[in-house]
């Protein structure tokens, strides 16, 4: 980045709330939207850049509104389950006095040489009975993740 840009991105913050808006004005011909201060100096940050430097390449933009056409009317994605653990992890219980070892692959987990789709499928398996698996191996307690409060 250049200096002149540079300075004038690290300022932003520093503006009082009427100046950023005088200069989303200037920068983007439209009324500034009525979001808060952050939101206004992380845009205008990027607009400053996008003059300077330039935007999206059009085949970026051709990208984008292809997933957006593609995602429409659809349900979002969810997020990866945070109780799933990392390829290779080991995941030791014992259960009845025989300790019982897990290991996470990329589609599922491996447990004495058989594979299963779910750590839940691995619990039942050993005991008998349904389990949550995440909590059956410790990795949730009382209905959340191990570590969140």
């Amino acid at each position: 980045m250049t200096n002149a840009i540079l300075s004038q991105v690290a300022e932003l913050p520093t503006l009082p709330t009427p100046r950023l808006k005088a200069m989303w004005r200037e920068l983007t011909g439209t009324e500034p939207p009525p979001y808060n201060r952050t939101f206004l100096v992380k845009r205008l940050a990027y607009r400053i850049q996008e003059l300077a430097f330039g935007g999206l390449s059009v085949r970026a933009e051709r990208r984008l509104d292809d997933l957006i056409e593609e995602l429409d009317g659809k349900k979002k994605p969810r997020p990866k389950d945070m109780t799933a653990p990392v390829i290779g992890t080991k995941l030791i219980r014992e259960w009845q006095g025989v300790l019982q070892e897990v290991t996470a692959l990329a589609d599922g987990f491996e447990w004495k040489g058989r594979r299963y789709q779910s750590l839940s499928a691995v619990a039942r398996a050993i005991t008998g009975t349904r389990w949550n698996g995440p909590l059956f191996f410790g990795l949730r307690k009382h209905g959340k993740l191990e570590g969140n409060r």
